[in-house]
């Protein structure tokens, strides 16, 4: 039903409420007429009148509301008829659209039609090209199938051949072992013959024969040892100390070594003064950069175009070293290129470190030596022991115990490469712990020495009890090398123990990558890794060491303990 027939509907209803007022207060007024006319008849006359002017009231009222009613029924006849007009307008619209409809979907029909035939010929486009290949590939591993078939075939063929022939060489083992069984009763049976005979020649049996010849060597044997015992001891007794202190006298004599020199800082030569001020760098980012990269402590004072490298890290420092001078002479220093120039330079150290192995080698006359044990050795370079070099110490005391074998008559090469070996330990305490004999004996034992120089490395400070004689004369070459006057001097090998324990604290802690002991000591840089140690934890990282140190170490002044936590994010712009 639309809003006109609504309206329509609404006005007739008004109309009726209209109408039934009129009737209603018409029948109240009867009603109250007949009313009255029943209880007083003597007024009617008087009020007669009044009452036929209200009945003439009501009925030109209800003419009023018939009229009215008689509008609004035409006012709805009219209405119904606009309302039929405008529903068939609406009929002739809906059917103008709905044609219009059907065609647009008639056109989108047929663009999807034509979408899907394009698709359609695409897919059977690319699965005729799938299945060519398809065929193709089938056809190349069938060729491969046929190719393996007659590989096979041939192989078959090979391995019937190759039965034939092991079967025949197995008739032929056969037919050799039947003949050697044969043969070999026939020994045994000539054999027992033989010894029969001698027993009734000798008319004992072959044990009684055999007990007497071994009772009558064996006390021969025991009188000439004893008087070889007797003469040898008294020989001993009367050349012993002599022979000694000359053998070891004449091995020191034979080896000239340089004095050890105590130094923790290296000297580096600059083109000119301008130079300090590129290697400091703005605000002094360039000299922080390097101390954090290379760990070496750089001082820059007064003294004209030249700088100072402190570490006590011997290879640390010459690493440093290098590092500057190669800066110095690119001219470029900043941050990235000191990383760069770091890395080769430390390439360069290892490079000088295995190539003073091998020289080591050479001079002691060592030429099959595990390439790992060389590696290890060339670390000893720049390793110092109570300030005597230890790769120079290996030297010396393999020539003092090469000299002391060749007099007492020994074996000279093992004798050297015991002595040789016996500090290579020295080259893991930092990585390993324990003593670096017993760490020497393992590496020994691990890369192929016999068990007699590897005995001699673990006993050569008396860890083990020394059980040969290559071990005692290993302990007399250490204790000839590191005796002799200016070898050794105990202030440098403290003060380097201190700082590698101080090292040792700090990087035993949990998310520490890097630890650096500088300034002689008096501070200790520690880089830890940003994802495992936030800003706090830096704080707490640093006061727990700062009270490790404090509780174990005995130093003098104080020392500063700095917490370096640094992020850094790379990107590659191609």
């Amino acid at each position: 039903m639309t809003a006109l027939d609504w309206v329509l509907v609404v006005a007739i209803v008004v109309l009726a409420a209209f109408v039934a007022a009129g009737l209603f207060l018409g029948a109240r007024a009867l009603q109250k007429f007949q009313a009255n006319r029943s209880a007083d008849e003597q007024s009617r006359e008087q009020t007669l009148h009044a009452a036929k002017a209200k009945v003439d009231d009501a009925n030109a009222k209800a003419a009023s509301v018939r009229a009215e009613a008689a509008a609004a029924k035409a006012e709805a006849t009219a209405a119904r008829a606009e309302a039929k007009r405008v529903l068939e307008s609406a009929h002739e619209e809906a059917d103008t659209v709905l044609e219009h409809a059907h065609r647009q979907a008639e056109a989108d029909a047929e663009q999807v039609r034509s979408a899907a035939r394009r698709s359609g010929e695409r897919e059977v486009a690319l699965l005729n090209t799938t299945v060519k290949e398809q065929s193709a590939e089938v056809e190349r591993r069938a060729a491969r199938i046929d190719e393996r078939e007659r590989l096979h075939a041939e192989e078959v063929e090979r391995l019937v051949i190759r039965e034939r022939r092991l079967a025949t060489l197995d008739a032929d083992l056969t037919a050799r072992e039947s003949g050697l069984t044969t043969r070999e009763a026939e020994l045994v049976e000539a054999e027992e013959r033989r010894r029969r005979e001698l027993e009734r020649i000798a008319s004992l049996t072959a044990e009684q024969a055999r007990a007497e010849l071994i009772e009558s060597i064996e006390s021969q044997a025991k009188r000439e040892a004893a008087i070889l015992v007797r003469d040898i001891e008294g020989e001993a007794k009367n050349t012993a100390d002599t022979r000694a202190r000359h053998i070891v006298v004449d091995a020191i004599q034979r080896i000239a070594s340089e004095q050890t020199a105590e130094s923790v800082v290296s000297v580096l030569h600059l083109p000119s003064d301008e130079m300090k001020g590129r290697i400091i760098g703005r605000e002094g980012r360039n000299i922080r950069a390097f101390e954090s990269v290379t760990g070496v402590n750089l001082i820059i004072d007064d003294t004209p175009e030249a700088v100072l490298l402190s570490c006590f890290d011997p290879v640390r420092r010459e690493v440093g070293r290098l590092t500057l001078e190669k800066l110095v002479l690119d001219g470029r220093i900043h941050p990235h290129r000191i990383e760069e120039v770091y890395e080769s330079a430390k390439s360069e150290v290892d490079r000088l470190c295995e190539r003073a192995a091998e020289e080591a080698l050479v001079d002691v006359g060592i030429t099959d030596l595990h390439p790992e044990l060389v590696t290890l050795l060339g670390r000893l370079r720049y390793r110092t022991s109570y300030g005597q070099n230890v790769l120079k110490h290996l030297v010396e005391t393999a020539h003092i115990a090469g000299i002391m074998a060749a007099e007492l008559g020994l074996d000279v090469p093992t004798m050297k490469r015991s002595a040789f070996l016996h500090d290579i330990g020295k080259a893991l305490t930092h990585e390993v712990e324990g003593s670096h004999a017993l760490i020497g004996a393992d590496l020994a034992r691990k890369y192929g020495e016999s068990e007699d120089v590897v005995h001699a490395i673990e006993a050569h400070h008396n860890e083990v009890q020394p059980q040969t004689v290559e071990a005692v004369l290993t302990q007399a070459a250490d204790a000839c090398s590191g005796g002799r006057p200016g070898a050794r001097r105990e202030s440098l090998e403290a003060y380097v123990k201190r700082l590698e324990r101080i090292e040792e604290i700090a990087g035993g802690k949990p998310g520490v990558e890097k630890v650096f002991a500088m300034q002689a000591g008096r501070e200790i840089r520690v880089m830890v890794r940003p994802d495992d140690v936030d800003d706090i934890g830096a704080a707490v990282l640093a006061r727990d060491v700062a009270k490790q140190i404090e509780e174990e170490l005995t130093y003098p002044g104080q020392i500063r303990v700095t917490v370096v936590r640094e992020s850094r994010v790379t990107e590659l712009a191609r």
